[in-house]
């Protein structure tokens, strides 16, 4: 079953093309996964497949000895090496496996001072993605301590396959044809998109416990789901799993207050039962039971840190949230639930935004930001109304689900 998700990432994910270099970046854990991928790849006629290598321990190592001026730096041949390969049309695999624990305990300065400068120095790069210029996907696989941490009652011996086997059920790699699997699947999130576009919603009102907000949707907003097509024309699906239909807020059009449902892992610390309030589409006010600090410091990345950058619909009773399990990993935990994002907007989804400057898309109402970090706010109590353009509400989310 590893042989067919590792496939699954190469010729559904990436899509990898004849002579096309693919760029895999991973943890050290994942090697066995990595070699796997990198076969795949080879004999889907990628003509070069190179590695971008990391490591938990050396990652915590730097962070607990280092000093602070460490990390305002950043590596400019490691930008413009990602750059080059963007350019090139080289397709990105990132695979994840941290730790959500990884760096608790760090001082958060140089937490938010690495953040800031790899956000600047990789900007370019970034710009590829959002844009979906280049073909890219993100993957989990398991380590043990991110294991331990989702099936912790589990004797540990069995913490990591427990947890292969939920990533296989929610990414659909268990099934006889993945692939076709995928096909359809992509196929039903199409409908959703086709006819939230025939919409052409100006607000969505949403209600829950904890939550009261209204959000603007800019006038030539695109919700997009499932598949993606690069510059080229080659289809890509940038998250494994996905199971979401999204599009950008407008920056400045977001008011009340949300509550997060899910705990976010971020910058290597969990945050937990916390809430935002918007103003003008800037947060004025927050709260949180667990990780103030960090989010304190996410948010102040910069301007755009406070700001929406995105705003993507998932069912309650989806595949991943029907599971029941909090994997403490945005991955997995943002498709099993309705998720806002703060930071950057996706500039494919203003129609024109692929080709916008920076400043134009400003201008249509998309912010932009050094960071795009998602957090889960659905539940099954969650109500989502579209207002229309001569201010009608028809129901979009009744009860956590579609109501059409």
């Amino acid at each position: 079953m590893i042989s067919q998700y590792a496939e699954l990432a190469v010729k559904v994910g990436v899509n990898i093309q004849a002579g096309q270099t693919l760029v895999i970046i991973a943890p050290l854990a994942a090697v066995d996964f990595v070699r796997l991928a990198a076969e795949k790849a080879y004999h889907a006629g990628a003509k070069n497949v190179h590695i971008e290598w990391s490591d938990d321990r050396i990652t915590r190592l730097k962070y607990d000895l280092a000093p602070l001026e460490a990390f305002e730096e950043y590596p400019i041949w490691r930008a413009k090496g990602f750059e080059e390969m963007a350019e090139q049309g080289a397709a990105f695999l990132s695979i994840v496996a941290s730790n959500p624990d990884l760096l608790k305990g760090v001082n958060p300065d140089k937490i938010a001072a690495a953040n800031r400068s790899a956000g600047v120095a990789m900007q370019t790069y970034r710009n590829y993605i959002q844009a979906d210029r280049v073909s890219w996907c993100v993957i989990a696989v398991p380590s043990p301590e991110w294991a331990a941490r989702v099936f912790p009652e589990a004797p540990a011996e069995d913490q990591v396959n427990k947890l292969w086997q939920a990533i296989f059920e929610a990414t659909r790699a268990n099934l006889d044809n993945p692939t076709q699997a995928w096909q359809e699947h992509n196929s039903q999130l199409d409908h959703k998109v086709t006819i939230l576009n025939e919409k052409r919603y100006k607000t969505l009102h949403y209600t829950a416990p904890g939550t009261a907000l209204t959000i603007d949707l800019p006038e030539r907003h695109l919700w997009m789901g499932g598949g993606s097509v690069n510059q080229d024309g080659t289809p890509f699906v940038a998250n494994i799993p996905t199971e979401e239909v999204f599009t950008t807020p407008q920056r400045d059009g977001v008011n009340g207050t949300v509550r997060s449902s899910k705990p976010l892992s971020y910058g290597g610390n969990l945050i937990e039962d916390f809430s935002l309030t918007f103003e003008k589409g800037k947060v004025v006010a927050f709260t949180a039971k667990k990780g103030a600090e960090t989010l304190q410091r996410l948010l102040d990345t910069d301007e755009g840190a406070r700001y929406l950058g995105e705003v993507a619909l998932v069912p309650h009773y989806s595949p991943i949230s029907n599971m029941n399990l909090i994997f403490y990993n945005t991955l997995f935990d943002e498709n099993a639930s309705n998720h806002l994002a703060l930071g950057s907007a996706y500039a494919f989804c203003l129609e024109g935004g692929k080709d916008m400057s920076k400043e134009e898309l400003k201008q249509n109402g998309a912010n932009d930001s050094l960071v795009h970090v998602d957090f889960m706010i659905g539940c099954e109590e969650m109500d989502i109304d579209g207002e229309t353009a001569d201010g009608r509400r028809e129901p979009i989310f009744r009860n956590g689900n579609w109501a059409f």
